[in-house]
């Protein structure tokens, strides 16, 4: 009799461990895919639907999304401002009913994101979801709005242009790394001015580009960026700077409708664009 109540607790033990196992490896696969696709959220628009992938490698960004959506807060939104050729934008929760001449484009969930900028891996390829933000002289951090983002449309440029592009911005980075650094030096280099001694002066110069040069490399790009720039369009000269956290899977027609349309000249549509839906699918 004990023997068959230990084997049945065995059995019991056993089938619990091959569900526990089994339940296990589908939260895995589940987990796998996730990772592996990211989760799309489709947006229903007044011109068609659009559905956009969140990146699984920018959490703050997409869990943010994701809560934003679920509790309705994309509903009945504008898209407030749009370029041809650029971008098309939304997000602000002031432009809801808003009058047609209402400045918009400053409005959020009362919060900023922390940067989840991960250049070269996502960039402002054609089709890509970022955040936007307030700009560098009063967000040194580069944080992102709690609520608004962009699509990119963009435009193509040549090889050339993208090269000079990768130069001109390695210049800028240059110049930003110097900055930091005679920030740092900033009372050393007043005492030696005040004190007249230029070639001591001269010596912390030397010293300090030598600094930036030997801290900022000129890195390499992967060749599906120039060919994405050069073949199928974006905005090179965002990279880096804002947090792509998503990209456009299906609807970039739509995309493309919408940044068409009849803008003012503080680039609303004169006809207003709406978000109908947001939803998680």
């Amino acid at each position: 009799m004990k023997y068959i109540n230990k084997k049945l607790i065995f059995l019991t033990l056993f089938a619990f461990f091959v569900n526990f196992v089994n339940s296990q490896e589908l939260d895995l696969k589940k987990m796998k895919k996730e990772n592996t696709d990211g989760v799309l959220v489709e947006l229903k628009t007044t011109m068609g639907d659009i559905i956009v992938k969140l990146y699984n490698d920018t959490p703050l960004h997409r869990d943010n999304f994701l809560k934003l959506v679920k509790d309705g807060y994309y509903d009945g939104l504008l898209f407030h401002r749009v370029i041809d050729s650029f971008m098309i934008q939304t997000g602000d929760p002031e432009s809801r009913n808003a009058e047609p001449e209402k400045m918009l484009g400053s409005g959020g969930p009362g919060y900023t994101i922390e940067a989840e900028i991960d250049y070269p891996r996502h960039y402002n390829k054609y089709g890509a979801l970022a955040a936007a933000r307030t700009g560098d002289q009063v967000n040194p951090e580069r944080r992102s709005s709690g609520s608004q983002f962009y699509i990119v449309t963009g435009r193509t440029i040549s090889e050339q242009q993208f090269d000079k592009m990768l130069m001109n911005k390695h210049q800028e980075e240059l110049q930003a790394y110097f900055r930091k650094l005679v920030n740092q030096n900033v009372d050393t280099i007043k005492s030696l001015q005040q004190s007249g001694d230029t070639a001591k002066l001269e010596e912390l110069r030397q010293k300090l580009i030598k600094e930036t040069e030997e801290n900022v490399d000129m890195q390499p790009l992967p060749e599906n960026i120039k060919q994405d720039y050069t073949t199928k369009g974006g905005a090179p000269h965002l990279d880096g700077a804002y947090t792509v956290f998503g990209e456009v899977v299906e609807g970039m027609d739509v995309v493309e409708k919408i940044q068409k349309v009849e803008t003012n000249s503080n680039d609303r549509p004169i006809q207003d664009v709406k978000i109908i839906s947001a939803k998680i699918l």
